[in-house]
């Protein structure tokens, strides 16, 4: 479906929640549901731990601004003092395999025990070895392998195969646009020139908006339709540039006023983010998104056609995306679902018969399914 690497595959052993777990995603739209505290956040903050380790290399900026490293480990570093995982990404070519173990040190700080590597062809049967790297560092070390000055000291090691993992998992970004506040991003001044791609908070949205105007007008427009279904005042976005400024503001369609950021409603903001990143073009978007409870705020109507855009983008992007809404599970297939469960305090992924739901999907919709607890995933 996805003619480009994607992740297919990942186990994690002392992440928060998830004491041992495995995933298997699919190369389109992967959908996490379960009760409140079930681990849906955990599984959005790993990849953005990952992110922050392979794109920037400030996974220990990361581990202090999310509590300390023993707030990372399953139980605190007591019960679980190394977080392990691993990683497959698929190619054409074949499979990318990834492992790192992060073990607890003094005073509060997680090391790298271990980091290897390792490329399959697909027309060979047996596994390739591990390429392991030094360890006992606070950051990756497979980025420096990936760049040429490193392995030109140590020619053995796959660049090709580093770069393949990197680019990928660097290129992982979570959106939420949950905070509207008035001290919110939504509402500020942003630099024009800022839109390239769209913020995990959604703050350069007028910079993307105003952009996508000038140089995309097609687009521009079927976005400004998308809202309009939603909202039947919405005429059109008003955003002008000034001194190199830019601000998010939009017309009605019964009066001459415009109406800024902050006299426009919570779930409006977020509608406007949402349906403005699910339509931008391809180069404008990271290889995979993960989308934070979408839902949160929206009309049901909104919901729904949120949940439909996530699955056309889908047939050319990897998304993973949290909810709670039985409406947004509805716009997806059984196979597409991951119902997480909270048992004795760690996460388990609880899989589904698809074959032996048929029947009831002559009866109830996907998402009611899940309401009447048949998938698992309630309190």
């Amino acid at each position: 479906m996805i003619d480009r690497p994607y992740i297919e595959h990942f186990h994690i052993k002392g992440f928060r929640s998830f004491a041992d777990i495995e995933f298997h995603l699919q190369p389109g739209a992967n959908v996490l549901i379960g009760a409140n505290g079930s681990g849906k956040s955990n599984f959005i903050r790993f990849f953005e731990m990952l992110s922050w380790m392979l794109k920037s290399r400030r996974l220990a900026q990361f581990i202090e601004l999310q509590g300390g490293a023993g707030d990372q480990l399953h139980g605190g570093s007591e019960k679980t003092p190394i977080l392990n995982a691993e990683i497959t990404i698929l190619t054409k070519e074949g499979r990318n395999d990834y492992q790192f173990a992060l073990t607890h040190a003094h005073p509060d700080r997680l090391l790298f025990t271990q980091e290897a590597f390792r490329f399959n062809r697909k027309i060979i049967d047996s596994e390739a070895p591990w390429q392991y790297l030094e360890n006992g560092r606070q950051e990756a070390r497979i980025v420096e392998v990936a760049q040429s000055s490193y392995t030109d000291q140590a020619p053995q090691l796959n660049k090709q195969t580093a770069r393949t993992i990197t680019c990928l998992l660097r290129n992982c970004d979570v959106y939420q646009f949950h905070n509207t506040a008035a001290t919110s991003n939504f509402m500020k001044k942003w630099d024009a020139g800022d839109h390239s791609r769209m913020r995990s908070d959604g703050g350069n949205l007028p910079a993307i908006l105003y952009w996508l105007e000038q140089e995309d007008l097609q687009r521009y427009e079927r976005i400004c339709h998308h809202v309009q279904r939603v909202l039947p005042g919405f005429d059109s976005f008003q955003i002008e540039e000034q001194h190199g400024k830019v601000a998010l503001r939009w017309r009605s369609k019964y009066s001459d006023k415009t109406y800024g950021a902050h006299l426009s409603s919570d779930g409006s903001l977020r509608f406007f983010a949402l349906v403005t990143l699910l339509n931008l073009p391809v180069e404008m978007l990271p290889d995979m998104l993960l989308l934070d409870e979408p839902e949160l705020g929206l009309h049901p109507k909104a919901v729904m056609l949120i949940g439909e855009m996530i699955q056309s983008l889908a047939q050319d992007r990897q998304i993973i995306v949290a909810t709670q809404s039985p409406l947004m599970v509805d716009t997806f297939e059984l196979d597409q679902l991951f119902v997480l469960e909270m048992v004795e305090g760690r996460t388990e992924l609880r899989t589904q018969n698809v074959q032996a739901l048929q029947d009831w999907l002559h009866q109830f919709s996907v998402g009611e399914l899940w309401q009447k607890n048949l998938l698992g995933g309630r309190p």
